[in-house]
């Protein structure tokens, strides 16, 4: 399904590996300069407007509960520790008492995608993460659609 005519950004089906709920994006980046993936999700997150950026953080951290980093550390992006990378993808990782996030960005090919695994932890967890699905699920094609624009201006 399609989220904008101008930008596309289209969920993709995802195997949710034993995850209570699991989410990916994709986003064409065909004719856009090669990044890699930390510099994606760099720009997904270290790039959107301030006031965004620390929306997101009170969110993550307030909200979730998750136990983020420093937000400009370079071992983190906006607090997210990052947890493995390769050639082609970027980890990051947080855990709270409630829950356990993980976002994988990969690129490959003429796409970029953004996966969520969020595993929870007994029924406030559960109901903590039932609010903030929809809003995630909101959230992350906007902000790639944003990557890809700002990414169009470095060519």
């Amino acid at each position: 399904m399609s989220l904008s005519r101008t930008l596309p950004v289209h969920r993709t089906a995802v195997d949710p590996a034993g995850a209570h709920y699991a989410s990916a994006f994709t986003a064409p980046v065909a004719g856009l300069p090669p990044l890699p993936p930390d510099a994606w999700a760099r720009i997904v997150f270290e790039e959107a407007p301030v006031a965004l950026q620390r929306c997101l953080y009170a969110a993550w951290r307030g909200g979730l509960g998750l136990r983020l980093g420093p937000r400009s550390a370079r071992r983190h992006v906006l607090g997210w520790p990052i947890t493995a990378t390769a050639p082609d993808s970027i980890t990051l990782e947080a855990r709270s008492p409630l829950l356990t996030a993980r976002n994988i960005l990969c690129v490959g090919g003429s796409f970029v995608t953004w996966s969520t695994f969020v595993h929870v932890t007994g029924h406030t967890g559960r109901a903590v993460w039932a609010v903030a699905a929809p809003l995630h699920h909101q959230a992350v094609p906007l902000l790639l659609k944003r990557a890809t624009r700002k990414a169009a201006t470095r060519a």
